[in-house]
């Protein structure tokens, strides 16, 4: 009987670990997404005011009916490209972001959202469930050999670049962003009417 009640009781012990470990993944998760602000974009700024931005690397990806396209075919108005994964959930958080500036802006931004298909077992099938559930129109790509990945050295996601129109890497973030952090990095490139 004695053996008995301790099992349980480990594992009721464990359960409550288990429980404890899930709430304090959970609330760092929200303190970590609610610290994500406008200062989540960064720029290659060295703070001299002669500063000159890199050329954004180039990488090709494929659109949904499987024409190929290259960043530098997107050069003449300002560029952002985002990289995300259907199971990333700080990625799926922010689309509703992109959404509304595709929006506003979609006319006079590009917006290339890159799933990366070929990162740590996300397939097109999935991505696809994701932007039909979330109701998404803005653009979306797929990097099916990993080329984004490597080009930019992409160990996490989400990642978002923020290209001027001549194809300069301008800003950039590498967290999920904000409504604001979003209209941040895109002042970086656009300046509007």
């Amino acid at each position: 009987m004695l053996n008995k009640m301790s099992k349980k009781t480990a594992a009721l012990i464990l359960l409550v670990l288990l429980a404890a470990a899930v709430f304090g993944a959970g609330v760092m998760y929200n303190d970590l997404k609610d610290s994500v602000d406008a200062d989540t974009v960064g720029t290659g700024e060295s703070g001299s005011a002669d500063t000159e931005f890199q050329a954004a690397p180039d990488f090709p990806f494929r659109d949904g009916e499987g024409n190929e396209y290259h960043l530098s075919d997107f050069v003449g108005k300002p560029t952002v490209v985002n990289f995300w994964a259907s199971w990333c959930g700080p990625c799926k958080v922010e689309m509703p972001h992109f959404q509304q500036a595709y929006d506003t802006y979609g006319e006079e931004i590009h917006f290339l959202m890159v799933n990366l298909t070929s990162f740590m077992g996300d397939t097109r099938e999935k991505a696809d469930a994701v932007i039909e559930e979330g109701g998404y129109t803005f653009p979306v790509y797929y990097d099916t050999t990993g080329n984004a990945v490597d080009t930019y050295g992409i160990r996490g996601i989400p990642m978002t670049l923020f290209i001027d129109a001549e194809g300069l890497l301008v800003a950039y973030a590498n967290a999920s962003l904000s409504a604001e952090a979003l209209a941040n990095g895109i002042s970086y490139i656009y300046e509007g009417d």
